[in-house]
């Protein structure tokens, strides 16, 4: 039987190997799960993860420019959470009153109302500062199934976005 952790469980998803689902229903707004791990510096997980071949799958959250939150280590039930292009949930950061950055946290809150049974999505929201090839694109795959869905969990740079915004102006 799954680890019940209040209103969620990890079980097997549709989307891809383990998921979080809703086992009571989830009020838009209401604060779902904290995403633990072991905090580390960015070099920290550059080192031990560095040479490691990218495969898509990843545990690392980046907390702020300084941390990362490691769920390989110390992770909950958060680091099941899958990737969807039209999300139920969304990451949120709590920044550290005192501006301790290696004590800001990572929270899932429902943008809207989730029902039991359902399973608990956020966008990634992955950037990465080497170029988009389409085998990039196809490493890190969406596999969300809604009907808007870009393919990739990569995000657009914002060059990209630019461009997208002046072509639908050219267009207008």
């Amino acid at each position: 039987m799954a680890k019940k952790h209040k209103k969620i469980e990890r079980r097997e998803s549709d989307i891809h190997g383990n998921g979080v689902f809703a086992t009571e229903d989830i009020a838009k707004g209401e604060r779902v799960v904290r995403y633990k791990g072991t905090i580390r510096s960015h070099d920290e997980v550059d080192e031990e993860y560095g040479a490691v071949d990218e495969d898509g799958h990843t545990f690392l959250f980046t907390l702020n420019d300084e941390y990362v939150i490691d769920a390989n280590k110390d992770g909950n039930v958060a680091r099941w959470i899958n990737h969807s292009c039209q999300p139920n949930c969304e990451a949120v950061l709590e920044e550290n009153e005192k501006g301790k950055r290696h004590k800001d946290k990572v929270f899932i809150e429902a943008i809207r109302d989730i029902k039991a049974g359902e399973e608990l999505t956020y966008n990634y929201g992955i950037t990465l500062d080497e170029p988009y090839t389409p085998e990039l694109k196809q490493l890190w795959g969406c596999r969300c199934g809604c009907k808007n869905c870009t393919g990739t969990m990569l995000q657009p740079k914002e060059e990209e976005k630019k461009a997208a915004k002046k072509s639908k102006a050219s267009k207008a």
